[in-house]
């Protein structure tokens, strides 16, 4: 036996790869500041800003000709209450976004949205805190509902929820479904773990979080924890489940795949993002054979979906 022989060429290894990895499989993270006049660099994310509306309405127009599979919206408002009032505000900066965004580029290109509380919250936590400073599972439900009501209303395809609080796609969907949106599908943060590689995402959305959120996201040494938590969903009603973080979960990532009958979705964060990108700076990596290699690994692991801040760029180079 000589395997060596279907690796002869670039032709041969192609025509026998397993995985393959295509624009409409990528989804653009994208990061939008209220009151903005020219898009704001993320210092711990190279190549990656807070948009404003125009150039987040370029984003996306970009992303729909690019071929890819959505734009997943965040919104970075000027100001924060306890309560996180400016999520559920039609004129809040997120639900602006959505309406930008789905008026640009249409059907052409999912908009998703972020569907969670802590860019709008001064406390920077997913949900509303009770008397004690705790985030309270069933107050934060109620605000959920509204914000997907908010969400819908303003034009989204998708919503995100990735609050990680029990009951949320229940609650959510039937939030959808009274306001006669239907049409409208959950892809669910099931499997968000409490992890070390979300510190640059706090910069790209000014967390204002203290503490951590190890008391609602998933411990990092579970595994049957997170397939329990995306069954959880699917039962009710999510359309999609998530892996979060991707590159450090991809045995979680095949896990889920294997036991759910819905599309699965990793997170490729931006603690994964900036490694790579300080790595190539520095000399140490081929960058570009590093993007693909690393999103070819979580579409390997059984990725239906990837969300990337390098999904444009990774379509551009897998049209080459």
């Amino acid at each position: 036996m000589r395997p060596r022989r279907l690796r002869r060429t670039a032709a041969l290894r192609e025509l026998v790869a397993e995985t393959s990895v295509r624009p409409r499989q990528l989804v653009l993270p994208v990061f939008v500041r209220e009151g903005a006049s020219q898009p704001v660099p993320i210092s711990s994310m190279p190549g990656v800003v807070q948009h404003t509306r125009d150039s987040l309405r370029a984003a996306a127009v970009e992303a729909a000709e690019l071929g890819l599979g959505g734009i997943m919206l965040f919104g970075v408002p000027e100001a924060k209450d306890a309560t996180g009032s400016g999520a559920v505000d039609p004129a809040g900066i997120l639900n602006v976004a959505i309406a930008d965004v789905a008026a640009e580029v249409g059907d052409a290109l999912p908009v998703m949205a972020d569907l969670c509380l802590d860019e709008f919250t001064d406390h920077g936590h997913c949900g509303l805190l009770d008397d004690h400073g705790r985030v309270d599972n069933d107050a934060t439900l109620e605000v959920y509902a509204e914000m997907a009501r908010a969400q819908a209303a303003a034009g989204a395809d998708v919503v995100g929820p990735s609050g990680m609080m029990d009951g949320q796609v229940a609650v959510i969907r039937a939030a959808l479904d009274g306001a006669g949106a239907s049409d409208v599908a959950i892809l669910a943060y099931s499997a968000k773990y409490a992890s070390a590689f979300y510190g640059p995402f706090r910069e790209a959305v000014d967390s204002s979080l203290v503490g951590d959120r190890r008391t609602y996201q998933q411990d990092g040494a579970n595994a049957v924890e997170g397939v329990r938590e995306a069954l959880l969903d699917v039962e009710q009603g999510a359309d999609m489940v998530m892996v979060k973080p991707a590159l450090a979960y991809l045995d979680v990532v095949r896990r889920v795949r294997d036991a759910v009958d819905v599309p699965v979705a990793a997170y490729n964060i931006s603690g994964e993002y900036a490694m790579l990108e300080a790595a190539a700076a520095n000399g140490w990596i081929d960058r570009e054979a590093a993007i693909l290699e690393t999103l070819t690994s979580i579409r390997r692991a059984g990725a239906d979906v990837v969300l990337t801040y390098w999904a444009a760029e990774a379509a551009r180079l897998l049209r080459v």
